[in-house]
């Protein structure tokens, strides 16, 4: 049972701070840092295996050296790897955009559709969220209000505070705003159309391009469903379950899943048996993320009583 510590993928955009590098620890070549990519498979970015023998590879690369049983029962179905997890920070207003299903992004993009979940991490006072619209909204009246710059007068306009998390189905209206840092766990597709960026210019001095017309195809222009999608959990869904850990914690990666934890705050150690039978202890803290392959048994997260832990723990599936 190895418990692989992973170096994320990271990118930059017009709307990113620093906190990303200078609270969370997280190293990159950026001047800033908007998304760390800190379990990740995809094409465009993949996160890097820092420990243990696999220490250089991708994750894609260990995956494929041993094979898809590391990934669990709940894998079964999926021709590449199932989901992606990040860290966001906003320090101005992402656009407002939108994602398509699975089926209009395999016909259209050839990619999985992306659904995600957001978990607030932090957030300044007065923090929002943009999150669907606040009523029906014809398609007439969607792409004049694209036009004039008022899309935002018919979006909920969502206070948001550390703690709350939001499921965001494909061909949901949405925008995370200024003053936020999230974890999002989403499916592994980095297909977003871009609705409305409030006029602003690329480093170029070009306005950012918009995918109207493909957002009219998926975009949702009525209220979501009120609908809870715990479960029990801090989000069930087709794709994916997520929980928040506190403190001490003992859990069982079991075989329908590999798991996924993200330390959000806090420092300590994961403890657990490795192949050989042999106690392991690791240090993990803020920042730090780590795969645990499927069927790999059970692990103690132990905390540091002064700066206790937080982590986002991630599988496919339900489980």
């Amino acid at each position: 049972m190895p418990v692989l510590r992973l170096k994320p993928f990271c990118t930059d955009y017009i709307w990113d701070g620093n906190k990303l590098r200078t609270d969370y620890g997280i190293e990159s070549d950026l001047d800033i840092i908007a998304e760390a990519w800190v379990l990740s498979c995809h094409k465009n970015g993949m996160s890097v295996i820092d420990n243990d023998k696999y220490k250089g590879m991708t994750l894609a690369q260990y995956i494929e050296i041993e094979g898809p049983d590391v990934l669990g029962s709940n894998y079964e179905g999926y021709a590449e790897f199932p989901i992606l997890t990040k860290l966001i920070d906003a320090k101005e207003n992402l656009s407002i955009q939108v994602h398509p299903d699975n089926t209009y992004a395999m016909e259209n993009e050839g990619s999985f559709g992306k659904s995600e979940m957001w978990y607030i991490v932090e957030a300044e006072p007065d923090a929002i969220i943009y999150y669907g619209v606040s009523r029906a909204v014809s398609e007439e009246e969607f792409c004049k209000r694209i036009e004039d710059g008022t899309l935002t007068d018919i979006l909920n306009a969502v206070p948001v505070k550390k703690g709350d998390s939001f499921y965001i189905p494909a061909g949901t209206l949405h925008a995370i705003c200024k003053g936020v840092v999230i974890a999002e766990v989403q499916q592994n597709s980095n297909i977003t159309y871009r609705v409305y960026d409030y006029g602003r210019k690329d480093q170029e001095g070009n306005k950012r391009e918009l995918h109207v017309d493909r957002a009219i195809e998926v975009a949702r222009r009525i209220p979501n469903y009120s609908k809870d999608f715990s479960d029990g959990h801090l989000l069930r869904c087709p794709f994916f379950t997520a929980d928040i850990l506190h403190g001490d914690n003992e859990d069982e990666v079991s075989s329908l899943s590999f798991v996924s934890l993200i330390v959000l705050s806090g420092q300590g150690q994961i403890e657990y048996v490795d192949g050989c039978g042999i106690m392991q202890r690791l240090s993990i803290k803020k920042g730090e993320s780590l795969f645990i392959p499927a069927s790999s048994g059970t692990y103690q997260i132990k905390s540091d009583l002064n700066n206790p832990l937080e982590i986002l723990k991630t599988q496919i599936g339900r489980v």
